[in-house]
């Protein structure tokens, strides 16, 4: 399915300056900008957390990059855009530099910026509460005990916003939660199953953007 839907996609492109409107824009001037939809992938900047179970979400970016032939990123509003079209679409994908604590920060102001409607803004991130390599997509819901998402809830004063959670846990009782989040798996196994994992949360990404929320759950929830 995915091969199919990789058809459509166009040659990596710039996206244009975001209008300004005015009391004259027209309702149909101001609609022209819902073909525009960001995907965030959660994490932690640098190479000492470039592996880490808590950067996931830059990890499946990652491989939307490439299957999207993105072009290279640019510093923009504390974070990393890489900016490129699918289909009729025009696609930003983002990574946040804030640290994750703070990155409802970067999205927000990103969000602004390219005039993302909630429902065109969709956010990949790690969860201790899944089984390891565990994907759930959900239309909506709370944070959890994730400390990125409640950023970003509290910085949109809402929470009606697509998500992919990607499964880390069990978490070894000789961890506590933040040492976890912050190691790199130590069995080749882990470490190949969430790499797994990160491309299926790119295959369910490209999903959304081609069949919609409700497909996407259908096809990625029953795993």
């Amino acid at each position: 399915m995915i091969q199919r839907i990789l058809k459509g996609i166009k040659t990596a492109g710039t996206l244009e300056e975001p209008v300004k409107y005015t009391e004259k824009t027209t309702r149909s001037e101001r609609f022209s900008h819902s073909d525009r939809y960001m995907i965030v992938g959660l994490g932690n900047p640098g190479e000492k957390y470039e592996k880490t179970r808590h950067n996931i979400g830059f990890r499946a970016v990652d491989a939307l990059i490439d299957v999207l032939h993105a072009p290279s990123g640019r510093h923009k509003k504390n974070g990393i855009v890489y900016e490129c079209r699918f289909k009729d679409y025009k696609v930003v994908l983002v990574k946040p530099l804030t640290f994750m604590n703070l990155s409802g920060q970067c999205v927000a102001a990103l969000a602004r910026f390219y005039k993302i409607i909630p429902e065109r803004l969709l956010v990949i991130y790690d969860d201790i509460d899944l089984l390891e390599g565990q994907l759930r997509v959900r239309a909506k819901g709370s944070a959890g005990s994730h400390n990125g998402m409640r950023s970003i809830i509290r910085e949109f004063s809402q929470s009606d916003f697509p998500r992919i959670r990607v499964g880390i846990g069990p978490k070894d009782t000789e961890y506590s939660l933040s040492d976890w989040v912050l190691s790199e798996p130590l069995m080749l196994s882990s470490r190949e199953s969430i790499q797994v994992a990160c491309r299926n949360a790119a295959d369910c990404a490209i999903t959304w953007l081609s069949c919609g929320i409700e497909e996407a759950m259908r096809l990625y929830n029953k795993h």
